[in-house]
C-alpha cells in the first residue's frame, strides 16, 4: 500500500509531503484545485513519459517519491530478478525530471530503465480515471476480466507456449515450401552448375601451386643461366670457390704442426668448404631439374584458365570458394531430391502442434465460460444495489479462429430494465450507469489481482444520493479486505464514508498560484462535507446534515 507521498516542483505543487493509510480513504476539492495534478504525479511514478513543461516555473528539477508497505504482498521475486535490495515494508520509487529534459527513474535507490518502473507500478497501483471507462469497449479487456475471474494464467501460459510453437511451425513450411518450389524451378540449372564444378575437379591450394609452377617454366632460360653461372663460380675447376677454399686448407695444413694459431682458422674454413660443397651439389641438381617444356607450359596455363573462368563466372576469388560452392549446390540437390520427405514431417508438426493448441484452447474456454456464469451472477449481485433493480448482464461467448488468447471472443451485454433487450454494455449504457459497471468489475476483480491500491478517479460520475453512497459502500468493503482504496469524488455521501479525508485546495501566494493537499481533522472534515452539500454558504443545515453522513 501507499503509505507517504512527496511531490516538489510540480506544476502547482511547492512541496506536498504527506502520508496515506490502508482501507478507505478519500479526497475532496473544487475543480481545479489541483487533484488531477497529484494524479499526473503519480501517473509519473507508475511509468508514464514525462514533460519538463510540468516542472514548477523557475524551479531546476522535480522530485516525486512514494513509499509502499508490500509486506502482505509477495513481491519479492520482482526485486531478486532485476538486482535491487528489497525491503518489504519501505519499498520507495522516485522520479526526478530537471528543467534541461533529462528524467531519472529509481527504486530504492537503484537506478532503473522506465519501463522497469512502469512493471513494478502495475504490480503496485491502479489508477481509475474517467477515461477508463471506454475500456468496456474494448474485447481484450473484458476478455482480461473473465480471464482474472477464471485464474486461468497458468493455462493460457501453456496455451500460448503451444500457439507460438505452432505459429513458428506453421511459418517454416510455409518457407520450406516457397523454397522447394523455387528449387525444382531451378533443379535442372543447379544441376548444370553442379556438373560443371564437379567436372573441374579441383582441389585446395591448386591455383597457387599452378600459378607457381607457370611463373618458373616463363623464366626457365633466366632461372637456368643463373644456376649455371653459380655453379661455376662454385664448382669450377680452375676458379671455383669450393676448389680454393680445398687449396686453402692443404696449405694451411701443412703449417698446423709447426704453426698452431691457424688451428682455429682451419676448422672455420673446413666448416664452410662443407657448406659450400652440400650447396654446390644442389645447385648442381636444380641446374639439372630446369628443364622447358612448352606443352607442360600449355597445360597449366590451359588450367589456370579454367580456372580464373569459373571464379569470374561463380563471383569468388579462390578455388576454396569454388569447392564450397560445388558443395552448396550439391546440398541444395539432395534438399529437393529430399524435400518431399522433409516437407510431410514439417507437416505432421504442424498439425500436432494445431490439434495441441486448440486441445488446450478448450481448456480455456471451458474455465472461462464457468467464470462467465460466476461474474454474470456477481455482477447482477453487485449492480442491483445500486440502483438498478431490473439490470441483466451477461456474458456472449463465441468462438473465433485461434490467436494469442485462445479461441474465444467474449462481449459483456447490458440492459438496465426488462423492456430493454441485451446489448453490448457501450452502446447502451449511460455514463452513470457504465461507472456502476466498471466500479462492480473493478471491485470483484480486486481481490483477484491482490493489488496493493487501487484509486478511483471520480467514479461517481453521473450518480447520486443513496446510488452513490451504495458505491462508497462497495469502496469501503474493498478497503476493508487487506487493500488501500483511494476515491477522488465530489459527491458528499462518498467523502462522509472514507477512513480517512484529504482536500486538495489552491492558494494565490505571492509567488503564484499554489496547490496543496492535507488531511483533515474532524471538524474540518465536518465543514467540507457541509459545503459539498451547500455550496460555498455553509448553513447550520447542512452541518448537522454532514454530521448525520459522518455518523451513519
Amino acid at each position: 500500500m501507499l503509505k507517504h507521498l512527496y511531490i516538489k516542483n510540480f506544476t502547482l505543487i511547492d512541496e506536498l509531503d504527506i502520508s496515506l493509510y490502508d482501507g478507505f480513504s478519500v479526497i475532496t476539492g473544487e475543480t481545479g484545485a489541483g487533484k488531477s495534478i497529484i494524479l499526473g504525479a503519480i501517473g509519473l511514478l507508475l511509468g508514464q513519459r514525462a514533460d519538463s513543461k510540468t516542472i514548477k516555473q523557475g524551479a531546476d528539477k522535480c522530485i516525486i517519491e512514494a513509499h509502499f508497505n508490500l509486506s502482505r504482498y509477495d513481491m519479492q521475486s520482482f526485486f531478486d530478478d532485476n538486482d535491487i535490495e528489497y525491503d518489504s515494508e519501505d519499498c520507495i520509487i522516485r522520479r526526478e525530471l530537471t528543467a534541461a529534459g533529462k528524467s531519472r527513474a529509481f527504486i530504492n535507490d537503484t537506478p532503473v530503465a522506465l519501463s522497469m518502473l512502469k512493471e513494478l507500478g502495475d504490480q503496485l497501483m491502479d489508477v481509475h480515471s474517467q477515461h477508463q471507462n471506454l475500456l468496456l469497449n474494448k474485447q481484450d479487456f473484458q476478455l482480461e476480466v473473465v480471464d482474472i475471474i477464471a485464474d486461468d494464467a497458468t493455462q493460457l501460459a501453456k496455451y500460448q507456449r503451444t500457439y507460438a510453437e505452432y505459429l513458428k511451425a506453421e511459418k517454416e513450411l510455409a518457407e520450406m515450401t516457397l523454397a522447394i518450389e523455387r528449387n525444382r524451378e531451378n533443379r535442372d540449372f543447379l544441376q548444370f552448375q553442379y556438373d560443371e564444378l564437379a567436372s573441374a575437379n579441383l582441389t585446395a591450394g591448386e591455383q597457387e601451386e599452378l600459378e607457381q609452377r607457370s611463373e618458373t617454366m616463363e623464366h626457365s632460360e633466366d632461372i637456368k643461366s643463373a644456376l649455371y653461372t653459380t655453379d661455376n663460380a662454385l664448382s669450377g675447376e680452375q676458379s671455383g670457390v669450393i676448389e680454393s677454399l680445398r687449396t686453402t686448407l692443404s696449405a694451411l695444413r701443412s703449417i698446423e704442426a709447426v704453426y698452431p694459431e691457424v688451428s682455429e682458422l682451419i676448422k672455420r674454413i673446413d666448416s664452410s668448404y662443407i657448406d659450400l660443397k652440400d650447396v654446390g651439389h644442389e645447385i648442381s641438381s636444380l641446374l639439372e631439374s630446369v628443364d622447358f617444356d612448352p606443352a607442360e607450359l600449355d597445360r597449366v596455363n590451359n588450367r589456370l584458365d579454367r580456372i580464373y573462368e569459373l571464379e569470374k563466372k561463380y563471383h569468388v576469388e579462390t578455388v576454396e570458394d569454388i569447392i564450397a560452392k560445388r558443395d552448396a549446390i550439391y546440398k541444395q540437390l539432395e534438399a529437393i531430391e529430399g524435400g518431399d520427405e522433409s516437407l510431410d514431417a514439417l507437416k505432421a508438426r504442424k498439425q500436432q502442434l494445431e490439434e495441441q493448441a486448440r486441445k488446450e484452447a478448450d481448456a480455456l474456454t471451458k474455465m472461462r465460460t464457468k467464470a462467465a456464469k460466476t461474474i454474470e451472477s456477481e455482477m447482477q449481485k453487485r449492480l442491483v444495489p445500486l440502483g438498478m433493480p431490473h439490470v441483466r448482464f451477461s456474458i456472449q461467448r463465441s468462438s473465433v479462429e485461434l490467436g494469442t488468447n485462445g479461441a474465444d471472443r467474449v462481449s459483456f451485454l447490458f440492459s438496465a430494465n426488462t423492456s430493454t433487450p441485451l446489448q453490448p454494455v457501450s452502446q447502451v449504457a449511460s455514463g452513470g450507469e457504465i461507472a456502476r459497471v466498471m466500479l462492480s468489475l473493478k471491485a470483484m476483480i480486486s481481490g483477484a489481482v491482490k493489488l496493493p491500491t487501487i484509486i478511483f478517479d471520480e467514479i461517481d460520475t453521473g450518480v447520486s444520493g443513496k446510488t452513490a453512497e451504495m458505491m462508497a459502500q462497495i469502496m469501503k468493503e474493498m478497503g476493508n479486505h487487506g487493500r488501500q482504496v483511494i476515491s477522488i469524488t465530489h459527491l458528499p455521501q462518498i467523502a462522509a464514508l472514507g477512513s480517512v479525508h484529504y482536500k486538495v485546495e489552491k492558494n494565490e501566494t505571492a509567488s503564484g498560484t499554489t496547490s496543496k493537499m492535507r488531511q483533515l481533522n474532524d471538524d474540518e472534515r465536518v465543514r467540507e462535507i457541509a459545503q459539498m452539500l451547500s455550496g460555498s454558504d455553509v448553513s447550520e443545515a447542512a452541518i448537522q446534515n454532514a454530521k448525520a453522513l459522518l455518523k451513519n
